[in-house]
């Protein structure tokens, strides 16, 4: 992810010159809270049925506009946590960050209200998985995640410096689970993240 986030920068570094309009920064950074929403079927695991518990936390995002439609942005989050239950019983807790880089773009972009749509890609670490309840003292793991994202959202102008976004993320997010070693099963997670967010332009 780090190779990725370096890519970005270099390649805003260098066509910057040549697509940013004099009369704005092609900059902008955001602050805002993302609730990730797995959806409702997770797999199987053990032979039972999976639910992946929803949470709330911070995101940030560093975006670069190429021109008035297009962008790139990096997303990055304080670490979402989750609740695995299996037959609707506390099993596990795990911790995940879904760092994404993607590309947008964006309509109406004179408008007060610009609406965009983007692709990219997402990267999910899980860390600090815990087996509870039945699989309490056991060792659970969960593979890290590599798959495609999707995004799109309204932009609400305020002044030439700040702006609010309101947006919706898809990502494929899934991993190998393993208890004490063996893998049980495949946790399918699949979340849309719905957030709000403040932006500035610099």
């Amino acid at each position: 992810m780090k190779g990725s986030v370096i890519a970005l920068a270099a390649l805003a570094l260098a066509i910057g010159p040549v697509v940013a309009r004099a009369d704005s920064s092609p900059w902008v950074v955001r602050v805002g809270v993302h609730t990730v929403n797995p959806k409702s079927d997770n797999g199987t695991l053990a032979g039972m049925k999976a639910t992946i518990g929803s949470d709330t936390q911070p995101t940030f995002s560093l975006e670069y506009r190429f021109d008035p439609h297009w962008s790139a942005d990096v997303l990055a989050a304080v670490p979402f946590k989750h609740t695995v239950r299996l037959d609707g019983t506390a099993a596990a807790t795990t911790k995940q960050l879904p760092p994404t880089v993607g590309v947008q773009y964006r309509f109406l972009t004179d408008a007060v209200i610009s609406p965009f749509l983007g692709v990219g890609l997402n990267y999910t670490r899980f860390f600090q998985t815990r087996g509870v309840g039945p699989l309490q003292g056991t060792h659970v793991t969960i593979d890290s995640s590599f798959g495609a994202a999707a995004h799109a959202g309204l932009d609400f102008r305020i002044n030439d410096r700040w702006l609010a976004t309101a947006d919706v993320r898809w990502m494929r997010i899934s991993g190998d689970v393993h208890v004490n070693g063996t893998r049980v099963g495949k946790a399918t997670i699949d979340p849309l993240a719905y957030g709000l967010s403040i932006g500035y332009r610099f």
